[in-house]
């Protein structure tokens, strides 16, 4: 009796696990019987380098070259905007990817190890062009200038290359039933490989000095290689017949044509581009926002940038679990787009009520927006995606995010300091003259972006009947049945 009591039980707390893990860990059930857990893991490697790059051209350099080296604010941002010149090739890549001609059989690998290699090397000369640039090395600055403007560049074009054909190669390799549960456990990747090298370059740079500098920026460097060979190795499958150099190569122009006519294409990029741009425009706002407005310390606007991960995170999680189920991607975008209107209009409420609570409530509902519009249309680019031309739609979509996501950090910004300046100087009465216009004014035009891109999203989304989408379900993968 006591040991079949026991077997009764340890059956029973063998179901409950089964059941506890693809409910509480939603992207363990990612995996498939084509791409295992732990390749699955491997490959999502290379998000991490693009993380890891992102937050050194975007944040650590900034502070660093400006402080530290007193390099003039005005270059910095020339600097930092010069990777997204590259942004628009992002189309070209992907196609080049799809169409690849070669005698070893790989469309993505040779994109994905040309891009590693440009932005190694980006990273390798970059701490030597800014000690030049800064007045410290040996050499005219002018010098400085161009090797920092080679640095950025190499390093922005080898991460958008390699990112795109990675992901990619993740739609070649992930079935659809799983692809949006892969999707989402990528960009948990990027979010994890952004907030861990930040944690990691500002211990390692706290007791700062030039040399120090140096090994931080070229450690980086060689994690990147790192990183990206593990995430490569054998992982795209060989196919001579593929890649065969007798096979026709259709030019960009006629794909392009092709993939612009396809059903609800201009749309769905025209939605991706405004939705986009519209939360990127408080990108660089919103702890001036806390602080100049709200009083905020430096610890407690700090602590925004984890608000917004965080609302990501739990967006990634909420976007893999109802796709997996099923769920129309444009539906869950416009989901998304509502979520960043009522966090806009949170974070504008907070102001003339003096409400640091509802401002973080405000952040935390952007991060849960902004995070299930870029899943949601990423999952939608791959199911607009033929097996032929994966590369292309995600370089297609990955060109426009990147380009909106840049011209919205540049918009956002110079729209506050234009119309802040027009409030200091009376020009707009004396009911619109306090600290808030100017970051007002650009959060409300991000809630009419966001109803615009609404109204644009709307058509995409498929039809319901009796509250469930017409989609085909996808097929639910567990922990249960975790390929052995």
């Amino acid at each position: 009796m006591g040991i079949a009591r026991m077997k009764r039980n340890d059956l029973s707390l063998a179901k409950a696990w089964t059941r506890f893990g693809p409910e509480m860990l939603p992207f363990a059930d990612a995996a498939s019987d084509q791409l295992p857990l732990g390749r699955l893991l491997r490959l999502s490697l290379f998000q991490i380098s693009v993380g890891m790059a992102v937050v050194l051209l975007t944040g650590t350099l900034n502070r660093v070259m400006i402080f530290e080296l007193g390099v003039p604010a005005w270059l910095i941002a020339t600097m930092v905007s010069l990777p997204l010149v590259f942004a628009p090739l992002r189309a070209l890549i992907g196609f080049r990817s799809d169409t690849h001609r070669s005698v070893l059989g790989w469309r993505r690998v040779p994109f994905i190890w040309f891009g590693t290699l440009m932005q190694f090397g980006g990273l390798a000369i970059m701490p030597f062009a800014l000690l030049v640039l800064s007045g410290d090395g040996q050499g005219p600055a002018w010098i400085g200038v161009i090797g920092a403007a080679l640095a950025f560049l190499l390093t922005g074009a080898g991460m958008h290359t390699a990112q795109t054909a990675g992901l990619a190669l993740a739609g070649d390799l992930a079935p659809e039933a799983s692809r949006p549960r892969v999707i989402a456990l990528l960009y948990v990747m990027l979010l994890m490989g952004m907030v861990g090298s930040a944690l990691i370059f500002a211990l390692a740079l706290a007791d700062f000095g030039q040399i120090r500098l140096i090994r931080v920026i070229q450690g980086a460097a060689l994690a990147t290689m790192i990183l990206n060979c593990l995430a490569l190795w054998k992982q795209e499958p060989r196919d001579p017949a593929r890649t065969s150099m007798e096979l026709p190569r259709p030019s960009f122009r006629e794909a392009w044509r092709s993939l612009i006519r396809q059903a609800g294409m201009r749309r769905f990029l025209v939605a991706v581009g405004l939705g986009s741009a519209a939360f990127s425009m408080q990108d660089i706002l919103l702890e001036p926002y806390g602080a100049e407005v709200l009083g905020l310390s430096v610890s407690a606007t700090t602590i925004l940038t984890a608000l917004l991960a965080g609302g990501a995170l739990a967006a990634f999680g909420y976007a893999a679990r109802s796709l997996g189920r099923g769920g129309d991607p444009h539906r869950l975008a416009a989901t998304g787009l509502l979520v960043g209107i009522a966090g806009f209009t949170a974070v504008v409420l907070a102001a003339p009520l003096e409400s640091s609570l509802i401002f973080r409530a405000g952040t935390i509902l952007i991060g849960f927006g902004g995070g299930l519009f870029a899943v949601s249309t990423l999952t939608a680019a791959m199911d607009m995606a033929g097996d032929s031309d994966n590369g292309l739609v995600l370089g297609a979509w990955g060109a426009v995010q990147a380009t909106a996501i840049g011209t919205g950090i540049a918009l956002g910004g110079g729209l506050r300091d234009f119309v802040d300046g027009l409030a200091v100087e009376g020009h707009l009465g004396p009911a619109l003259s306090g600290p808030a216009v100017g970051y007002g004014f650009v959060y409300q035009l991000e809630v009419v972006v966001l109803f615009i891109t609404l109204a644009i999203v709307g058509p995409l989304a498929k039809p319901w009947q009796r509250g469930r989408s017409v989609a085909v379900t996808r097929k639910r993968f567990g922990l249960d049945q975790m390929p052995e």
